[in-house]
């Protein structure tokens, strides 16, 4: 059988791991940052830090064809070396409106090389390895963000500055450089694309249904994680269990993604996803149903074995619906319908929560969640059997 850890996917995991170190090192600290820094305040921090959420959003249907478009190896070293050059746009920074516009164009390399370096690791497996090697890709992510956010906590109280972390942070996506660097991929040929503008080009039309459905599965973990912090504390009075609560959920990530690799390796994604969207429901009803302590940690191991189950299943069908040159379109698919499925529960959550209750809105999710597990039985799992291409 051929490796699955050959020497290449070795390195984009390790450039993906760092770059996602320094992403997310900073992320629970610019909040405090701001406010200390410049006076700024609940509204205005989070206009600032939504420009970045934006900018990737925007950039990804682009990267897919850019990504399928051109030589890979160039356009993943392009945009994770200005993706690393941005850090040390924060130390320069000087005003709040600087760096915002500093935080905001921060966004446009990462929704590129995010798109760039997992199309890369679909390209550096043997075909019979794909599958399995496209759902271990995630504990790339997942480790960094159950790591790196207490690691940034526990510098920022030792040196009582935020300098250094984004010193740290510039030092982490440095060494992603370097690995993307020594990634050595087969030459290959890129056809020119002469056909006219069309949305195809840019998203992978003929995968619609998996897009309607896993935003819908990602409108619920953009609730979860916006509004977690305050819900737990007004409900329950949990108040420092937040960075417990992620921990949990990414170890729940990481068990599933190792569990699920053989059975992504048989070809059985949509037994994969079914486990997954069906743990991640029980997790989520648990959440808001049973308002105790010991619900409240169960939910994040199971929401966390939930969508390490569900989502490389996904991803895998994404991929299995494309051709080999749209690998990058099919990428940058999936990651824009979780990002606009993100964006739109964390819109919808907090108008429910601000006009009935934290609690109406933690149902609300719950509810979308099963629709979308229905959507899944009912018509996604025979949408994509029936338009699965060959293994190429």
């Amino acid at each position: 059988m051929d490796r699955l850890w050959n020497r290449n996917y070795c390195l984009v995991m390790m450039a993906n791991s760092f770059l996602y170190l320094s992403f997310y090192l900073l992320m629970p600290l610019l909040p405090l940052y701001l406010n200390a820094e410049f006076g700024a305040g609940k509204d205005t921090i989070g206009v600032v830090l939504s420009g970045y959420t934006l900018a990737a959003l925007l950039t990804r249907p682009f990267s897919g064809y850019v990504v399928d478009s051109f030589a890979r190896k160039k356009v993943l070293m392009l945009c994770i070396s200005v993706f690393s050059i941005f850090f040390l746009g924060y130390v320069a920074a000087g005003t709040l409106l600087l760096f915002a516009i500093v935080r905001t164009l921060h966004g446009v390399p990462f929704g590129a090389v995010t798109v760039a370096n997992s199309t890369v690791a679909i390209d550096v497996l043997a075909p019979s390895r794909r599958k399995e090697g496209i759902g271990l890709y995630g504990l790339s992510t997942n480790i960094p963000m159950a790591l790196a956010p207490s690691l940034g906590i526990y510098i920022y109280h030792l040196t009582n500055s935020f300098a250094p972390l984004f010193w740290i942070a510039f030092g982490f996506s440095a060494i992603a450089v370097l690995c993307a660097h020594l990634v050595k991929l087969k030459p290959r040929e890129v056809v020119p694309n002469k056909r006219k503008i069309s949305l195809d080009r840019f998203f992978l039309t003929r995968a619609w249904l998996l897009a309607i459905n896993i935003a819908l599965f990602g409108s619920c973990f953009g609730t979860l994680s916006n509004f977690l912090a305050i819900y737990s504390r007004d409900e329950l009075g949990i108040t420092s269990g937040t960075g417990t609560y992620f921990m949990l959920l990414s170890i729940g990530l990481i068990v599933s993604r190792l569990q699920g690799s053989k059975a992504l390796r048989e070809g059985r994604l949509t037994q994969n996803c079914a486990m997954g969207v069906g743990v991640s429901l029980t997790g989520y009803v648990l959440f808001v149903a049973c308002p105790h302590p010991w619900a409240y940690y169960l939910s994040a191991i199971l929401i966390g074995l939930g969508n390490g189950h569900m989502y490389p299943a996904f991803l895998n069908m994404f991929v299995a619906m494309a051709r080999h040159d749209q690998r990058g379109t099919a990428n940058s698919s999936i990651l824009t319908s979780w990002d606009m499925g993100f964006g739109l529960g964390v819109l919808v959550g907090g108008l429910i929560a601000e006009n009935i209750s934290y609690q109406a809105a933690f149902w609300f999710v719950a509810a979308v969640n099963a629709i979308g597990v229905v959507l899944f039985f009912a018509a996604t799992r025979r949408f994509f059997l029936e338009r699965q291409l060959e293994e190429q």
